[in-house]
């Protein structure tokens, strides 16, 4: 029973990432100027936003941007993408009752009596068995309209490839939506290739999505090391220090390397994912590949989205004789310095998930007995515990 019309065709082409109202982009997530970019946002018609419980305060933050906003906006004029399944770094519970308390709670967080999608949080962390049946949890909650689409997403592309195939042949219906971050960037290419798109086309899936443009702060001037995430970034060490050569190779090119790893993947993104994408103008013209967007600051969000503007127009065909020059050199800034500087560290992917990860989830299923519980009557209330 999936929903009646394509998410192709309802999903905006660019979304506002919120994982960056979290404490590993920011040392006070709530004293961000988050009610500003979220209005912001709006304000140039981005108008799809992507969290997750597991990035800290960032569904609470976003909730209270959209309710603090004035006017407020209409719930049809936005679109609200989040997860469900991963809790820590280490620990993850993808069984029916947690995913339907998840939900449950995000419906709350985020002030909403729907969410447009939700997708089963880095899935390469547990069995197969677990995503299926999370997923088909999540598509329980979507017959009872609590969900619109129903999606997965993780880092490695070929485990999202399997799972898309598994969850298609086990139920006969495809996924919504897949999101792969870190994987269509300049470092790495991967989600591009055409092996893994004929892959995600067999197993019908219908959006792919790209995240993290800037592999998560790996391709920025300030760079991974000297940062906050230094010490939770999953890049190893001498991967780190190839990309910090990017930025200096930037600049002696006259640019800085956040707008090229930006302008780059935004441009390429639009053409490799199109078959998986949806329209510039949402409903209407051609498929371009959608992207997911993380900013801290407003001049970041104008930044991206002066870019994202440049570099669509002639993607969908409109001619624009400077933008398409800007285009050229960053396309040979890419291909003729960057790509040979990375050298074997081009499309490297470090490994995450796998036989190696140790769940430290020891009893699945297991949800609190808080308000939203008893709210949406998933456990006894206290008044009828105590009676017991």
């Amino acid at each position: 029973m999936g929903a009646s019309t394509p998410l192709s065709q309802v999903l905006p082409p660019l979304l506002l990432g919120t994982a960056t109202f979290n404490h590993q982009y920011h040392p006070d997530p709530s004293r961000m100027p988050y009610v500003d970019i979220v209005r912001r946002a709006l304000e140039h018609g981005i108008n799809a936003f992507d969290t997750s419980p597991y990035y800290g305060p960032s569904e609470i933050l976003l909730g209270q941007a959209l309710r603090l906003l004035t006017p407020p906006p209409p719930r049809e004029g936005y679109f609200l993408v989040t997860k469900a399944g991963r809790i820590k770094s280490d620990e993850f519970d993808y069984s029916p009752a947690w995913v339907r308390y998840s939900v449950c709670r995000s419906l709350e967080r985020l002030g909403t009596r729907y969410l447009d999608l939700v997708y089963m949080h880095d899935v390469e962390f547990v069995s197969a068995a677990e995503v299926l049946q999370a997923v088909k949890e999540l598509r329980r909650m979507r017959d009872q309209g609590l969900i619109r689409y129903v999606g997965i997403s993780g880092y490695p592309v070929d485990t999202l490839a399997s799972l898309a195939e598994m969850i298609l042949r086990e139920t006969g219906e495809p996924l919504d939506a897949i999101l792969s971050y870190g994987n269509f960037c300049l470092q790495n290419c991967q989600l591009g290739r055409p092996d893994f798109l004929q892959r995600f086309q067999a197993a019908r899936v219908d959006c792919l999505l790209n995240a993290s443009m800037l592999n998560m702060g790996l391709l920025t001037t300030r760079g991974v090391d000297n940062g906050p995430m230094v010490s939770w970034h999953p890049s190893p060490p001498e991967l780190r220090k190839a990309c910090a050569k990017l930025s200096q190779i930037a600049q002696d090119n006259g640019e800085h390397l956040e707008g090229v790893a930006i302008r780059w993947a935004l441009e390429n993104w639009a053409r490799a994912g199109k078959d998986f994408g949806t329209s510039a103008y949402v409903g209407a013209g051609p498929r371009i590949g959608a992207s997911v967007m993380g900013v801290t600051a407003i001049t970041e969000l104008d930044e991206t989205w002066d870019l994202w503007r440049s570099v669509i127009g002639p993607v969908i065909g409109i001619k624009d004789e400077a933008a398409i020059q800007k285009s050229n050199k960053i396309t040979r800034l890419v291909e003729d310095k960057m790509w040979p500087s990375l050298g074997s560290w081009k499309d490297h992917a470090w490994e995450s998930g796998g036989e190696t990860f140790v769940n430290a989830r020891m009893t699945p299923g297991q949800i609190p007995n808080d308000e939203v519980a008893e709210r949406w009557g998933l456990v006894p209330s206290a008044a009828v515990v105590s009676k017991l």
